[in-house]
């Protein structure tokens, strides 16, 4: 029995002496890693910068099947937000700033621990993306007591980071990388009445604008009566490669053409039915250019004449408003382009208002008898019938 009570007593003086241990520890931590992502700077940083692709990379996510991440409307940019609840408690993180292509500044909480996230992008050679992550902030004490238990907060910490920026390389190595360009050739579009806003953009930037616009789209027409027709698309009235501008029109087609009232910077409008090139992408909006080279090789070998009076038209069909994952994108682009003349046979036309003349019958000589019977009067052709028009895709939209 005094066994007992000695064993007792000395995990008794062991907790103690380890809640003295934990208590005299600094609550502060400061973990930094880094590691060259084998994929662009503005591929990479768009994923991290989604919170919806952080169940996918999170190492302490993706071995614990106890997490449930919540998502709220808006999952990038400022003002960006996710939850989590799991066996070992509960968290939250929110991005407070971030700087296009350069850096996302986040606060996460977990039960009491807090801290105050950076990640910072930088292009490499070969195009390839050096990612650092940093987290400073104040630890709970049971946090305290696991990572002393454990090696400290920098090899627990780190051990996560490390492992998470693994799984992002993996991840965007097959996302970015699995794509296809498809062919569709000439189809003719309809017309389709729509709600959208104009401005001109950084040519790299309209997918970033199109995930800001198409949401506040989407609210207008709930909000004015309106029914969404379709998948939203692009117009680019402009495209200069040399500046990298474009003027484009960001669009959500609808049920009805509207009038909206001046000073809004939602309008109402018309996209005229054309005859175009259709290419499709699958895959990663980062491809657009392999579409778009194709659709004008397709148009040089066809000699067919584009349409210059606008660039192109970009269907958004499958976007990052439906999925998460860069492979599972699908871009339709239509470069207008002038319809064919068909040439119109001209029927024959026979005289009805003439009076036939006949002349007298003579006695024919037998000498002078054709040796062959001769050849019917040959008939008329039929009409040819006018050559098939292009078939008319339907409205996609």
């Amino acid at each position: 029995m005094k066994i007992l009570k000695y064993i007792f007593l000395l995990l008794l003086l062991s907790l103690v002496a380890l809640t003295v241990f934990v208590a005299t520890q600094k609550g502060i931590f400061s973990v930094e890693r880094s590691k060259v992502i084998n994929s662009p700077k503005t591929t990479v940083y768009n994923y991290i910068n989604d919170f919806r692709n952080y169940e996918d990379f999170e190492s302490w996510s993706v071995a614990d099947p106890s997490i449930k991440m919540t998502f709220p409307n808006k999952t990038a940019g400022n003002g960006a937000s996710y939850y989590w609840t799991g066996s070992e408690g509960n968290g939250n993180a929110i991005t407070l700033k971030t700087k296009e292509g350069e850096s996302i500044q986040q606060k996460m909480k977990y039960d009491d621990t807090e801290a105050d996230v950076n990640w910072t992008f930088k292009d490499t050679l070969g195009g390839k993306t050096k990612v650092t992550w940093k987290a400073s902030g104040t630890m709970s004490f049971l946090f305290k007591v696991y990572t002393a238990l454990n090696g400290g907060s920098d090899k627990v910490i780190g051990t996560i980071y490390e492992k998470s920026l693994a799984n992002i390389d993996k991840n965007l190595d097959y996302e970015t990388r699995t794509f296809a360009v498809e062919m569709n050739g000439v189809v003719k579009k309809t017309e389709t009445p729509y709600i959208g806003q104009t401005f001109t953009s950084e040519i790299q930037k309209v997918s970033k604008n199109a995930r800001i616009v198409i949401p506040k789209l989407i609210e207008f027409s709930k909000n004015n009566g309106l029914t969404a027709n379709g998948k939203p698309f692009i117009i680019y009235h402009t495209y200069n490669t040399a500046t990298g501008l474009a003027k484009i029109s960001i669009c959500l087609p609808t049920n009805k053409e509207i009038m909206t009232t001046s000073g809004s910077d939602i309008s109402g409008g018309t996209l005229n039915g054309f005859e175009g090139v259709k290419t499709t992408l699958k895959g990663d909006y980062s491809h657009i250019n392999e579409a778009i080279t194709k659709t004008n090789n397709f148009i040089n070998k066809e000699k067919i004449t584009p349409d210059l009076s606008w660039s192109h038209l970009e269907i958004l069909t499958i976007s990052k408003l439906d999925v998460k994952s860069p492979s599972k994108l699908t871009t339709e682009v239509y470069y207008p382009i002038q319809p064919k003349v068909v040439p119109v046979a001209k029927t024959p036309v026979y005289r009805t208002d003439v009076e036939p003349t006949y002349a007298e019958p003579t006695e024919a000589d037998p000498s002078e008898a054709p040796k062959t019977a001769p050849k019917p009067a040959p008939k008329p052709k039929p009409t040819p019938k006018p050559a098939p028009k292009t078939e008319e895709e339907q409205s996609e939209f």
